[in-house]
C-alpha cells in the first residue's frame, strides 16, 4: 500500500513537471512571437499616424490653395473660352475675370487666386485636355474643382452683342434699350429689380448703404448706380445679370480714393451719386462739370435751394424741355429742388466718371469765387454762363433765353 501511494505521488509530480515544462515552452513561444510581431505592429501604427498627418495636411493645403476666391460672393461672372484655348489661356481669363488696368494688373478679384495653381490642378487631375470652349456662368464662391468641372462639361458659345449705356441715361431708358435690342421682352422685371435693389444688397455692400425709403417715394433705389459704359452682353442675358454687370463696374470706378474724398467733404456715397447725376444733366461742355459742381456746393453751403430744372425733367419724364410752368416748379415731389433745400431724394440719372469726379472735386476758382448761379447760353452747344448775384443771373437769363 505504501508502495502504491509512492507511485501515485511520483505520477503526480511527473505530470506537474510536464505541465510546467509545457507552460515554460508556451511562454518562450509567445515571447518569440511578440519579438517578431512587435516591429510589424510599430510600423503599421507609425504608418497609420503618418498617413493621418499627411491626409490632414493635404486637406488643409488643398483647402487653402484651391479654395474659392470669396466664399460669400455669389455674383454671377460670365466668361467665354474661345476654341483652341489651352490651360494657360483659360487660367489667365479666369484670373483676370474682374478686369485689368492699363498695366495688365487685376483691378478686382477674378475667379481664381492663382494661374499657376489652376494649371497644376488640371495637369495633376488629367483634365487639362478636357477643358472645353464655351460660355460659362461662374462665381467667386466656387473652388477650382467646381470651376474645372463646369468647364469640362462644356457649353456652346452664346450670341453676344454690345450694350452702350451713355452718361445720364435713366433706369427706364436702359430698360427700354434692352427691349429694343431684343435682350428683354419687356422692361418690367429690369425696372422692378432696380426699384428696390433688394437682390443685390448681399453681393454689393454699397447697395446696402443706399438710404431706406419706407414711404417708397424714391423711384428706383439703383438709379445712379448703373454705371454708363459699353458692355458685351449675351442676347439672352437676364435682367439680373445685366444689372450685376453695371453694379460691378460702378464698384470698380468708385475706388478707395473716391470714398476717402467723400468722407473728407462730409458726403455719403448716395450724396455724391445724387449730386453727380445733377451735374451730368446740367453740364455738357468739358469745363462746365467742375464749375456746375462748384455752384451746387456753394448753394448747399449757404442752405440755398439748388433750383435745378434737371429734376423736373425726371419727375415729369420729359426731355428737351427748357421751360417749365409755375405749377410744375411747385410740384411737391421730393426730387424737386425748387421746393426743397438740399439734394433731391436720390439720383435722377446714372452719371459717368467725369460727373462723379466733378461732384467730389468742384472747381476751386468758382468755389472761392462764390458763384451761385448758372444758365444756358447756347442750347446747341450746351455752353453755360455763370453769375455771382441774382441780379447778374437775371440779366443773363433775359439775354440768352431767346437762344433756348
Amino acid at each position: 500500500m505504501e508502495r502504491s501511494r509512492k507511485e501515485s505521488r511520483d505520477n503526480r509530480e511527473s505530470k506537474e513537471l510536464t505541465r510546467s515544462d509545457t507552460g515554460h515552452e508556451q511562454s518562450r513561444g509567445a515571447k518569440r512571437a511578440w519579438r517578431m510581431f512587435r516591429p510589424v505592429l510599430v510600423f503599421l501604427i507609425s504608418a497609420a499616424i503618418c498617413a493621418a498627418i499627411l491626409v490632414t495636411a493635404y486637406k488643409k493645403i488643398t483647402a487653402r490653395l484651391f479654395s474659392p476666391v470669396d466664399i460669400n460672393d455669389a455674383t454671377p461672372v460670365e466668361i467665354t473660352i474661345s476654341s483652341g484655348s489651352g490651360a494657360s489661356a483659360i487660367a489667365k481669363k479666369l484670373y483676370e475675370a474682374g478686369g485689368v488696368d492699363e498695366n495688365g494688373d487685376p483691378v478686382a478679384p477674378g475667379l481664381i487666386s492663382s494661374k499657376t495653381l489652376f494649371k497644376i490642378y488640371v495637369d495633376f487631375t488629367g483634365k487639362s485636355s478636357k477643358l472645353k470652349a464655351g460660355t460659362y456662368v461662374l462665381s467667386r464662391n466656387m473652388d477650382i474643382e467646381q470651376i474645372v468641372e463646369v468647364i469640362c462639361a462644356g457649353n456652346p458659345p452664346r450670341t453676344t452683342l454690345k450694350l452702350v449705356i451713355t452718361e445720364g441715361m435713366t433706369v427706364e431708358e436702359i430698360a427700354n434699350k434692352l427691349v429694343s435690342l431684343g435682350v428683354l421682352k419687356d422692361g418690367g422685371e429690369f425696372m422692378e429689380l432696380c426699384r428696390t435693389g433688394a437682390q443685390f444688397r448681399e453681393s454689393y455692400p454699397f447697395v446696402a448703404q443706399i438710404p431706406e425709403d419706407p414711404r417708397q417715394q424714391r423711384d428706383y433705389a439703383l438709379e445712379g448706380y448703373l454705371f454708363p459704359d459699353t458692355y458685351d452682353i449675351y442676347s439672352d442675358e437676364s435682367a439680373q445679370s445685366v444689372i450685376g454687370r453695371m453694379l460691378t463696374r460702378f464698384q470698380q470706378i468708385m475706388n478707395e480714393a473716391y470714398m476717402q474724398r467723400a468722407e473728407e467733404i462730409n458726403m455719403s456715397l448716395d450724396d455724391v451719386v445724387t449730386l453727380a447725376s445733377l451735374i451730368e444733366k446740367e453740364a455738357r461742355q468739358e469745363d462746365d462739370f467742375a464749375r456746375v459742381s462748384a455752384v451746387f456746393h456753394n448753394r448747399l453751403g449757404k442752405n440755398m435751394r439748388l433750383q435745378s430744372d434737371a429734376p423736373l425733367k425726371y419727375i415729369f419724364h420729359t426731355s428737351g424741355v427748357l421751360n417749365f410752368s409755375a405749377e410744375q416748379m411747385a410740384d411737391t415731389s421730393l426730387y424737386n429742388t425748387h421746393v426743397y433745400e438740399g439734394l433731391p431724394l436720390g439720383p435722377i440719372a446714372n452719371p459717368g466718371q467725369k460727373a462723379i469726379d466733378a461732384a467730389l472735386y468742384p472747381s476751386k476758382e468758382y468755389t472761392e469765387g462764390e458763384y451761385l448761379y448758372f444758365c444756358l447760353k447756347d442750347s446747341e452747344t450746351g455752353e453755360l454762363v455763370y453769375a455771382k448775384t441774382l441780379e447778374e443771373h437775371n440779366e443773363n437769363v433775359a439775354k440768352y433765353r431767346p437762344n433756348w
